[in-house]
């Protein structure tokens, strides 16, 4: 039967028709997995959101990352404390006395290595021991130098092998500890305060009576600080008198008859001698110091030979 021509364009019009709908419906469905895929991945957390759609809803390609995820690994502790507590024990136990509490002690923490055999009342206690040195090798190994001081003066040292576990938080000591050499006595390079500051000058006067009121408690430290500086003193007063032996400083401002300028600044090392009750101490500082209004004021105080502590 023929068709008449309208009829066969109309149905030649449905035709397309409905191949562009079945086309739309499976972008739709494309689309919807794309989206689902997108919902899963944010709720997975950033790594699953690294992944990124590439040519077309339902091509999907991991994007590298720029760098690599940064994992820190525990830091090995210095088991400087325990091996000092392995050699206090273990000198002051005996294999003749096996169950004393010094004897237990040194075998809980070292259950492999022997315990001395002193001959009774021959071989004295030490004093102190302490630990001197650590030095960390490879595979969680280290070597613990202890020193040993006795009453009569005498110092001993010894190297103890310790292991610690990958945290850093376990010790093991692993073998019988050694005697060795003590340490050298290290070069100490020229000091920097090589300018002699006069006994009765300004900069001294002011020097001794910083140290009275920081030391002693006689008058306000605050007095002789400067401005914007904060220092404590020592409480309770530890010493009843203190007297400065030697100033030196590193500058030549230092040795000048008259204060400076306002806001020259200087530092010095001071020696004292305190006193108290039980005897005399030498003692030393190194101060900051800075001119205004005709007088040194304090700007900064350190103990010894440098370090932190002082006042900024």
């Amino acid at each position: 039967m023929t068709m008449s021509p309208g009829k066969q364009a109309a149905e030649s019009g449905a035709a397309p028709a409905m191949a562009a709908g079945v086309e739309l419906e499976k972008m739709r469905r494309r689309v919807r997995v794309s989206r689902l895929a997108l919902f899963t991945a944010i709720a997975a957390g950033p790594v699953a959101l690294g992944v990124a759609v590439m040519s077309g809803p339902t091509t999907v390609v991991a994007a590298p990352l720029d760098k690599p995820t940064a994992v820190r690994s525990a830091v090995a502790s210095d088991p400087a404390g325990y091996a000092q507590l392995f050699v206090d024990a273990w000198l002051r136990s005996s294999a003749d006395d096996a169950n004393s509490a010094q004897a237990r002690l040194a075998q809980s923490l070292a259950p492999d290595v022997d315990l001395p055999d002193p001959v009774a009342g021959a071989q004295p206690k030490p004093a102190a021991v302490t630990a001197v040195r650590s030095a960390q090798r490879e595979d969680g190994e280290w070597a613990v130098t202890v020193a040993a001081q006795y009453a009569d003066g005498r110092v001993r040292y010894f190297v103890v092998p310790v292991a610690a576990d990958a945290s850093g938080s376990s010790f093991a000591v692993t073998g019988a500890p050694g005697v060795v050499a003590g340490p050298a006595r290290a070069a100490v390079s020229q000091s920097l305060f090589g300018v002699s500051v006069p006994s009765g000058g300004d900069l001294a006067s002011a020097v001794g009576e910083f140290f009275g009121a920081y030391l002693t408690g006689a008058g306000e430290v605050d007095r002789y600080l400067a401005p914007g500086v904060k220092l404590s003193p020592v409480s309770p007063a530890p010493y009843t008198a203190v007297t400065v032996q030697e100033v030196w400083g590193a500058e030549e401002a230092v040795a000048a008859e008259e204060v400076p300028a306002d806001g020259t600044k200087v530092r010095v090392r001071v020696q004292v001698e305190a006193r108290d009750d039980a005897g005399r101490w030498p003692l030393a500082y190194d101060i900051d110091l800075k001119s205004r209004s005709g007088r040194w004021e304090v700007a900064a105080l350190e103990s010894g030979t440098g370090g932190g502590g002082g006042a900024r």
